[in-house]
């Protein structure tokens, strides 16, 4: 990394920050990675027609804009470019009669930026959430009904029919950009247990950030099923049809969160496409008090994931490439099994907290999770960065301050992270793995104002310095993969 990407680095974090809670109105919470919380919601009703008059609307404006600056352009695959979107989301919350209730979310963006395309391929990266891809390249808005269910409570248990977010280790909203991730399912969660939160979830259809309408959880086929970058390009929809499978496989999965022993916190998530494979998913945190406010957090994350027919199928790696007369690095190119552990350590005190991570990943399959969840999350996943393949090795340190809680600069936070990730090389000359070793420094920023209530604004910037991917023969040792990328965001919650 250069002295004027730190430089550049340096000064974004001294205009704007990030918190964990930014954003803070009457009735949400914006948290630091745009999850939204609902502080204030629609109560019991005595009636029908209550349950529509004493509804909640919540509104959102946003606007996102995207710059990427490669450190070398390759001839129709990559080239400088930006993005913009201007859009937001309508949430309508009804009131609860007899334990009945619903909700509704609808979601848009509109592109303001001239078409990043070469032919009929667009090359924007992270910032073509802001619109979605249509067949000849161009790119067009988006306006779906990402949230639609009904909902029951009784006493402590909550069920959910329906569109709706869900949040867990591999599933998420990751709502970084303009349009949420959600899913199809019925979701029931129970708290009956003490100091325990039990879920129980059956998920049909899933609609990715950039998409317009839902589709397989799994099957992978540009802009039509489920072509996130995490996806397995070899579990296509001929692939699945060929083995006698569904495209459209349903998922179950089961979460547990408990907190019964006193600074630890234990969690436990189970996911199973049937046909395909199952994942396992272990934690625990406990934290230890120094004194003098000061704290020291231990945690570890074990993975599991176990092939019920996958390998089979799509091969080993998540490129789709390996077959069973194709090893490309692979011990058994036809199996998905395979394991991940990671451990941090958080030192906080206060606004400061200092984290340092590590993962691992056996040297058996690449890991699926095309959810928008991420397997190295919270230890050592950097912005748009994936590092869950076989064999990869990660470190990272992250460290944040919040000036706003340490009455320095009202509104003001900071977060930075550091970041190096170690790629098989067996694999890269052999073409079964796209990305190559890299470090990466990323900086979130946001502030708010007291004189502009309810509005935010967001900077973010990262830069990767990549090297040259492997490859077998070598005819090109130029660095392809090292950038700027810089993004300003602004939510106004109304």
């Amino acid at each position: 990394m250069n002295v004027m990407k730190i430089s550049m680095a340096a000064a974004a974090a001294c205009l704007l920050a990030t918190s964990a809670h930014a954003l803070k109105t009457e009735d949400r919470t914006l948290k630091g990675n745009m999850q939204v919380e609902y502080t204030k919601v629609p109560g019991d009703v005595n009636t029908v027609a209550e349950m529509f008059t004493k509804g909640e609307v919540y509104g959102r404006i946003r606007s996102n804009m995207f710059l990427w600056d490669w450190d070398n352009e390759k001839l129709n695959s990559t080239k400088d470019h930006d993005a913009w979107g201007l859009g937001g989301s309508l949430i309508y919350k009804t009131g609860f009669f007899n334990g009945f209730g619903a909700t509704l979310g609808f979601y848009g963006t509109v592109p303001l930026t001239a078409e990043n395309t070469i032919g009929t391929t667009n090359i924007g990266k992270a910032g073509k959430d802001t619109y979605r891809t249509a067949a000849d390249g161009s790119e067009e808005a988006i306006g779906v009904l990402a949230e639609g269910y009904l909902e029951y409570k009784a006493g402590k248990t909550d069920l959910k029919v329906g569109r709706q977010i869900i949040e867990s280790t591999l599933l998420a909203s990751n709502d970084t950009k303009m349009v949420p991730n959600t899913f199809e399912a019925a979701v029931v969660e129970n708290k009956d247990v003490p100091d325990t939160k039990l879920r129980l979830g059956y998920i049909t259809q899933q609609k990715l950030r950039d998409h317009q309408t839902f589709h397989s959880i799994l099957a992978y086929q540009k802009r039509v099923e489920n072509d996130d970058s995490a996806g397995h390009a070899g579990l296509t929809p001929a692939k699945i049809a060929a083995a006698g499978e569904d495209k459209d496989p349903e998922m179950i999965f089961v979460t547990a969160e408990n907190k019964s022993i006193k600074n630890l916190k234990l969690n436990a998530d189970y996911y199973n496409i049937d046909g395909f494979f199952s994942t396992l998913v272990l934690e625990a945190n406990y934290k230890i008090a120094l004194g003098s406010d000061w704290s020291l957090t231990p945690g570890v994350r074990y993975l599991r994931q176990m092939d019920d027919g996958a390998g089979a199928i799509g091969g080993a790696a998540l490129a789709g490439n390996v077959t069973a007369s194709s090893a490309k690095g692979y011990t058994d190119p036809t199996s998905v099994d395979a394991s991940m552990w990671a451990a941090r350590l958080v030192l906080a005190n206060g606004p400061f907290s200092l984290m340092g991570g590590f993962s691992k990943v056996a040297d058996d399959a690449d890991i699926i999770a095309p959810w928008r969840g991420f397997p190295t999350g919270g230890y050592t996943r950097s912005m748009a960065q994936y590092n869950w393949m076989a064999n990869t090795k990660t470190w990272m340190v992250q460290a944040k301050y919040d000036f706003n809680k340490a009455g320095l600069v009202p509104g003001l936070n900071v977060a930075a992270d550091y970041a190096d990730m170690n790629y098989d090389d067996a694999k890269m000359l052999a073409g079964s793995l796209k990305y190559s070793d890299r470090t990466i420094f990323h900086v979130d920023a946001i502030q708010t104002f007291k004189a502009l209530p309810n509005t935010e604004f967001k900077l973010r910037f990262a830069t990767v310095n990549a090297d040259p991917l492997l490859k077998t023969p070598i005819t090109d040792t130029t660095d392809y993969d090292s950038y700027n990328e810089y993004r300003f965001e602004i939510n106004y919650m109304f």
